[in-house]
């Protein structure tokens, strides 16, 4: 155990030190050679760094917890050998010889990240990579050779690149299609073998979650959630809906991508990746009531809930809404407390005439570095009547950006003498219609997002780490039924599997495969998860797991008998009694 913890320091003070990938709408503006140095890039490295810092104290703590305990609970398995997490999925090369089939070469990458995220890697989002192609003064479309993956991954700092190509199958069918995908390991130069999956065109989707699974399986060979798992994710899309989403997300935000986007959501109304693009797109069209009732369409519990919370922030802002904007920075601020978002919470709470300086004093504390935190703080610090606290701040600002008129212009104000009052009874206007205004932040850093989120998730790993077995795998479970409460069920899985990697005699573990196996349509490997779990210990969730089945196969009697040995483990459970009711309703009664 101190060997892997050991591992895992290194890895992360390694990990505290790279540089940082950002994302497209910060770096287009900025020049090549200073990017590193400009004060927003600087606040999100000490982001990285903050985080780095929890994860070594974390890890000091589950080293010494992991020897306190050696004598007597079992160690966890090591894990892969595998270099880091960082992921570039390459566009796929269409050797089909069909011009028309061109925009399938964007569905690989996009279903590769969406699954590879899902499995705990951090993938490159396509506009990071656009912007990589266009720092290297290439066409967006290229495809590029291997030796240009490799520069392309170490530009951005990867630690494995994922490219292939798809063709029509050996029956040369209109129908079916073969593709191929290989992975450069970027730290040790290597490649894998060729992967290979073929499928027909109306279940593309599953084809290439298929080859998802493969692909994750290569890089790390102890992952233990099912192929299944990967394919159901997207088993209720329709493929219509897919080559729309896929051929409104490549344009320029322009009225056919809009329709094309409209067009999945005619086939697929809770589609959330083409909810996010069709609202981003509205918002690039300053269409901010349409973007942000589109985005509103998002579930709070959904993947891209942040970003579109974001974005619906910001769309409620420039429409003067400024208490729902107010709500959806601090939604996405309760979870990611970023200091753009915290900002853009204080900013919109100051229209409404509420003192945000405690929000901005966090925004400064969390980034230093940027020069308009400290104005909007100097803001709020004048409205109070703090003039020197105010002008202390604007010192800090013009220290950041010397050019910032305005903030000269109001340190000057600040500092001239008070103007008398020639009518002091007259009424004394409203504080925040006096000065400047504070100024929010208008950019989404997708990049910067993904990775504090990753990077806390790594974070809670570690905590667990530091966890006795029982416990270790009893909060695994926790997150594995919050996870499939939400419909994540490849995350759910994989907590479950990490959780009787912990403790094999977990009762609630099988129980929760049993429940993810059911939603797979596995109703066999859901019935062997059911009875183990209720073998370990008799339990609600195993019980109406078979009960369900039991009632899809019409068999009621022992549909009844499950559902009664359930209400005996737990007589109140709101569940078994619904399903007692149900079966009622159909002349059977529970014993």
């Amino acid at each position: 155990m101190e060997l892997k913890t050991d591992r895992r320091r290194k890895y992360c003070r390694r990990w505290a030190e790279k540089p940082v990938f950002f994302p497209v709408p910060l770096l287009r503006k900025l020049p090549g050679p200073g990017t590193y140095n400009h004060p927003v890039v600087q606040g999100l490295l000490k982001v990285r760094v903050v985080v780095a810092s929890l994860l070594l104290a974390l890890l000091a703590a589950a080293g010494a917890a992991a020897r306190a305990q050696e004598p007597t609970d079992t160690k966890p398995a090591e894990p892969a050998d595998v270099h880091g997490r960082l992921l570039l999925v390459l566009p796929f090369e269409n050797r089909s010889g069909v011009g028309n089939l061109d925009w399938m070469s964007e569905a690989f990458p996009d279903i590769l990240n969406r699954r590879l995220n899902s499995a705990g890697f951090l993938t490159i989002g396509r506009g990071d990579r656009l912007y990589a192609f266009d720092h290297l003064g290439l066409p967006g479309n290229l495809e590029p050779t291997r030796a240009t993956a490799i520069r392309i991954a170490q530009m951005l700092d990867a630690d494995y690149v994922v490219f292939g190509h798809y063709a029509m199958g050996a029956s040369q069918t209109a129908n079916q299609i073969q593709a191929t995908a290989e992975i450069l390991d970027v730290t040790a130069l290597k490649l894998g073998p060729a992967l290979s999956e073929s499928g027909t065109m109306d279940r593309l989707p599953d084809m290439i979650n298929r080859l998802a699974w493969q692909v994750t399986r290569q890089i790390d060979p102890t992952y233990g959630v099912e192929e299944q798992t990967f394919v159901a994710a997207d088993r209720d899309l329709p493929e219509t809906a897919f080559q729309d989403y896929l051929q409104g997300v490549v344009g320029d935000s322009t009225q056919q991508d809009i329709d094309d986007l409209r067009d999945a959501l005619k086939l697929d109304p809770q589609f959330a990746p083409a909810l996010l693009s069709l609202g981003r797109s509205y918002f690039s069209n300053q269409d901010y009531d349409q973007a942000a009732a589109t985005l509103g369409r998002i579930p709070q519990d959904n993947r891209n809930a942040l970003e579109a919370e974001f974005y619906r922030g910001l769309a409620f802002f420039y429409t003067g809404n400024y208490k729902d904007a107010e709500d959806a920075f601090a939604f996405v601020g309760n979870q990611l407390p970023l200091p753009e978002v915290v900002n853009n919470e204080g900013v919109a709470e100051s229209r409404r005439g509420k003192d945000a300086g405690a929000l901005f004093q966090q925004a400064v504390e969390a980034d230093p570095r940027d020069p308009d935190y400290h104005f909007n703080l100097a803001v709020a610090l004048a409205h109070r009547g703090d003039k020197a606290g105010a002008e202390k701040e604007l010192e800090e600002a013009l220290k950041l950006h010397p050019q910032d008129d305005e903030a000269r212009q109001f340190a000057a104000q600040l500092k001239a003498p008070p103007v008398a009052d020639p009518d002091p009874g007259h009424a004394v206007a409203d504080p925040d219609q006096q000065g400047p205004l504070e100024r929010i932040k208008r950019g989404y850093s997708e990049a910067g997002f993904r990775q504090a989120a990753f990077e806390l998730e790594q974070v809670q790993q570690m905590r667990l780490a530091s966890l006795p077995p029982t416990q270790r795998s009893e909060a695994l479970v926790k997150d594995g039924d919050q996870f499939f409460q939400r419909g994540l069920v490849l995350e759910a899985e994989r907590e479950y599997r990490e959780a009787l990697a912990a403790d094999t005699g977990s009762a609630m573990a099988h129980a929760g495969l049993a429940a993810v196996r059911e939603r797979d349509g596995d109703t066999e490997a859901a019935r062997q998860e059911a009875h183990a779990s209720i073998q370990l210990r008799p339990n609600v969730p195993a019980y109406l797991v078979l009960a369900r089945l039991d009632l899809q196969a019409n068999h009621l009697g022992a549909a009844a008998g499950d559902v009664g040995a359930a209400l005996k483990v737990d007589p109140a459970n709101a569940n078994a009694k619904g399903m007692k009711l149900a079966l009622a309703q159909r002349g059977q009664a529970t014993p």
